[in-house]
């Protein structure tokens, strides 16, 4: 006896034929849905940053959003791209998300970087206050350095020249975040940029106040101005001592090289 179910209607054919017929969303050839819908996403974005930025457009741009094909969508986008430089979509949206998700909460509470900036500035000021206030800090202690202390006055030492190189890489990073939040160019790998620049500023800050001989000075204040003075240059220019260093090694590895492969 066959028990194979017939199919009960023409109708029920045909949808099973459509359904293995059907090609599948995902393999489609060209530029996906997601995509198309991302770009016109980012070209609204940038079209309401420039409007309420006061920045000038291109005209042409009205035509090619109307139009709507993936070329001309392409080209609007990258016109808007360079009326809104130094902006770019990613720093509009990351600023539009964060405002968005802020609205009841205080300018420094919308941007959780400016404000954790903030906090590590009050904490580096109170604990270049504190050392200061310590009588292990002075003219004979700061003159002896590394090599000359030891114990709990290398330490408060240490912690004071610190504070002072942190305290000036972050006078450097509140400036760069204020900028780049005026100008629309914020976006979130800037947290991680500036959490490293922290840490490499304060190790700049320290090498150059310790490695740079300063001589012996008589006058108390100015042994103290020239060490804290070194540790405010070198974390406020860390970039720069990075570079220079990066540059002679570069250098010097090119002269090995060369002479290696003569």
């Amino acid at each position: 006896m066959n028990t194979t179910k017939p199919l009960n209607t023409e109708a029920e054919a045909k949808e099973i034929q459509l359904q293995h017929s059907k090609p599948l969303k995902n393999t489609a050839p060209g530029i996906s849905q997601e995509v198309i819908e991302e770009l016109s996403e980012e070209i609204n974005n940038m079209l309401s940053y420039a409007v309420y930025n006061g920045i000038i457009i291109n005209t042409d741009i009205n035509s090619l959003v109307q139009n709507s094909s993936v070329d001309d969508l392409i080209n609007a986008h990258n016109l808007l791209c360079k009326n809104i430089a130094p902006a770019s979509p990613k720093s509009i949206s990351f600023i539009k998300a964060i405002i968005k998700n802020g609205s009841r909460k205080s300018f420094i509470n919308k941007f959780p970087g400016i404000r954790n900036l903030l906090v590590l500035a009050l904490i580096f000021l109170v604990l270049f206050i504190g050392s200061g206030m310590s009588e292990q800090v002075n003219n004979d202690s700061l003159d002896q350095g590394v090599l000359g202390n030891n114990g709990f006055p290398l330490l408060i030492n240490f912690i004071y020249l610190a504070s002072i190189s942190g305290m000036g890489v972050l006078f450097f990073l509140l400036k760069n975040i204020s900028i780049s939040v005026k100008n629309g160019t914020l976006i979130p790998e800037d947290s991680i940029e500036y959490s490293t620049q922290i840490i490499l500023g304060i190790i700049s800050g320290i090498i150059v106040s310790e490695i740079i001989s300063t001589g012996t000075i008589e006058a108390e204040s100015a042994t103290l101005l020239n060490k804290g003075g070194l540790a405010l240059l070198g974390g406020f220019s860390s970039d720069a001592i990075f570079s220079i260093l990066k540059g002679l090694i570069d250098r010097l590895k090119n002269i090995f090289v060369t002479k290696n492969a003569t």
